[in-house]
């Protein structure tokens, strides 16, 4: 006789975290389903179209429970000049908001994202995954906070005039101009993220920092020895200055790039062991809606890996058969299911609900009030 389907197989599981509070420290909503062939990615164009969020996204996303999602909004790289690009995707994701009020919410404190769990609507928190479009003038980050900006990441894979990113060979740190920007984020109550960044980078971040600083999405370098992971060193010192760590769904959970649930369980428990069960959550860095066609994706894959390599922005442990995210760990049950399998270890339920959203809220109200 044939098992229960998976949808109905978790329907236990979503109704044992109903109450949970789950934020994705770094991730999206879209529908990677929907694609215009011979499109270039965002990325690569370095601006978006308008955008909306199509009825499968905004059920998908209700499904999973997800209370809030740090959304990557801005200039990363490619064309166009970073801070017209990113002016111009805030007033687009507004606008979505504007549009989509009864599903959406934008969050401006930690007590929003307490109020979107109430009135069921998912809360996009408004991030930067490159701190490029500061240009040369750490003042408009204080425009960037008032338009709503609620996480900075200082760099992405290589150096910038702030730091060095995961993939700089020389480590150089923070640069004097990066303190400068470290310190006026502080000033705006700005979530200082250091994913992505250069060892050095992170480390003197987090000293100079007056506020506790975040990693949101990233694996455990003891684990699994990739730049983009995190050693026991920068983990252990971003939790005992009262900081967050997000662990991922991707590739770089595993060596040979193909990451499996039973990874991300591994990562988190390598993380809660140096950093405390009060430190450690989810950036899953990828959406809710999972690819339908896979391999008609692993075509797309292998162009934007290409533009990557190309560009200078790729990483070690990504590569055209490398799939970005966790094979079995994807979809709107991802967070139930992540929840059953630590259940299963032997978690407990609060252990549970810090790792899915509960720590970020701690973070959040020490960074941001409310």
């Amino acid at each position: 006789m044939a098992g229960p389907s998976p949808a109905l197989a978790q329907r236990p599981a979503a109704g044992r975290w109903r109450n949970a509070i789950i934020v994705n420290a770094l991730g999206g909503l879209s529908n990677p389903n929907v694609f215009s062939k011979g499109a270039d990615s965002a990325i690569q164009r370095g601006v978006r179209r308008r955008r909306t969020l199509d009825a499968r996204t905004l059920a998908d996303a209700h499904a999973s429970g997800v209370t809030a999602v740090n959304c990557t909004l801005g200039y990363v790289a490619g064309e166009g000049d970073p801070f017209e690009v990113t002016i111009s995707d805030i007033a687009n994701y507004d606008q979505m908001i504007r549009a989509q009020s009864r599903d959406l919410v934008k969050i401006l404190t930690a007590a929003d994202i307490v109020q979107a769990k109430r009135d069921r609507r998912i809360g996009l928190i408004y991030g930067f995954q490159n701190a490029v479009m500061v240009g040369d003038d750490p003042t408009r980050i204080d425009m960037f906070a008032d338009l709503g900006v609620r996480i900075i990441q200082l760099t992405y894979n290589p150096a910038n005039t702030i730091g060095d990113g995961s993939m700089a060979p020389q480590n150089r740190g923070l640069t004097p101009f990066g303190r400068e920007v470290v310190e006026r984020l502080n000033q705006n109550r700005i979530m200082v993220d250091l994913s992505h960044s250069g060892q050095r980078t992170c480390l003197e971040a987090a000293r100079v920092s007056k506020q506790p600083i975040s990693i949101n999405h990233t694996g455990c370098r003891a684990i699994t020895d990739l730049p983009r992971n995190k050693t026991d060193q920068e983990l252990r010192l971003v939790a005992d200055r009262g900081g967050f760590v997000g662990i991922y769904f991707m590739p770089f959970l595993d060596l040979d790039g193909s990451a499996m649930a039973e990874d991300v369980v591994r990562h988190i428990e390598h993380a809660v062991k140096v950093c405390g069960e009060d430190h450690v959550g989810i950036g899953t860095d990828g959406p809710v809606t999972q690819i339908d066609d896979l391999e008609s994706y692993r075509e797309r894959l292998a162009e934007e890996v290409a533009f990557r390599k190309r560009s200078g922005i790729g990483a070690a442990g990504e590569g055209p058969n490398t799939l970005p995210f966790v094979i079995d760990l994807r979809g709107p049950t991802q967070f139930h299911r992540l929840a059953e399998l630590l259940r299963a270890r032997g978690h407990s339920r609060l252990q549970i609900e810090k790792i899915l959203g509960g720590n970020f809220l701690r973070h959040a109200r020490t960074v941001w009030g409310g």
